[in-house]
């Protein structure tokens, strides 16, 4: 199985599953398959079977700190620690790297992005996920792979200037300053329902594009022009933040929106950071 909609404005973000195949010896792979409701089991599925040579990469070990009492429930990494990280994987300025996992990008994602921030350029994702893989009867492997060594005089620290946080929101509220793009799908969005979150609504003033849309049901990436058509009506005069429940999702919809054409920001900490504080306004209306 191909992607169905391969259109070389795309070529720079995903790659299909007959293309890596031919590009194994050169790649590093990260399998993010991961399970909000249970941590522990996409490292149990990497255990059973994967894409010869991919690294386990875990959303809470790898890539979010520790949970505190704001900030949200997947915090953005140490810098430092993200930095030692990459060089464990071998990850390089150069090295290309495919990111994966069986959820329509919704972990691969938070990867990309923070591999992005920290000036790893050449990365992409495995379009139609782990699924496509084997769909395509590609070779799997049962073993873990030895982590290479990488070249420890590189460091690459993660960026910061392109997210915001809870202060800049709320001190800027009434003033419209930011185009907020809520992703968690609707009918958390309308506070009609939260199954993670022990308050229900969203930030005043989001509007909701739930970050799902942007593949198909599938998990093929959406021809190009669906994103361009998915921001059109988002205008440039104010930054655009993009948050979720907790900054993992919400890279699915930069994602989109850098397709688009679009500069968007992350608001890391998202809606589990923004309920923690009993000061932060709630909108449950569309």
């Amino acid at each position: 199985m191909t992607s169905p909609n391969k259109d070389a404005r795309l070529d720079n973000t995903f790659i299909t599953a007959d293309e890596l195949a031919d590009e194994l010896t050169n790649t590093v792979i990260l399998d993010c398959r991961f399970s909000l409701a249970d941590p522990q089991e996409g490292e149990r599925l990497y255990q059973l079977d994967h894409i010869p040579g991919a690294l386990y990469c875990h959303l809470e070990k790898h890539l979010s700190a520790e949970k505190q009492q704001h900030g949200g429930r997947h915090p953005l990494p140490d810098a430092e620690f993200f930095a030692r990280q990459l060089q464990s994987w071998g990850i390089n300025a150069g090295t290309p790297v495919v990111v994966y996992d069986d959820q329509r990008f919704a972990f691969a994602a938070r990867a990309w992005w923070l591999l992005k921030a920290a000036g790893i350029n050449n990365v992409k994702f495995l379009d139609g996920g782990y699924q496509a893989w084997k769909a395509q009867r590609h070779p799997i492997e049962t073993e873990p792979k030895d982590v290479p060594t990488g070249n420890t005089s590189e460091t690459h620290l993660f960026e910061v200037n392109n997210t915001v946080n809870f202060d800049m929101i709320f001190q800027s509220l009434n003033q419209s300053a930011y185009q907020l793009i809520d992703s968690r799908e609707a009918p958390r969005y309308r506070g009609e329902s939260e199954p993670i979150d022990p308050v229900a609504g969203h930030i005043p003033g989001a509007i909701n594009k739930p970050w799902a849309d942007i593949t198909d049901e599938a998990g093929f990436i959406r021809p190009q022009a669906f994103h361009d058509l998915r921001w059109q009506g988002i205008k440039d005069d104010k930054p655009l933040v993009i948050y979720c429940g907790s900054g993992v999702t919400a890279c699915v919809n930069i994602v989109s929106a850098q397709l688009a054409g679009k500069q968007p920001l992350l608001y890391p900490g998202s809606w589990s950071d923004w309920c923690s504080f009993p000061q932060a306004p709630i909108s449950t209306h569309s």
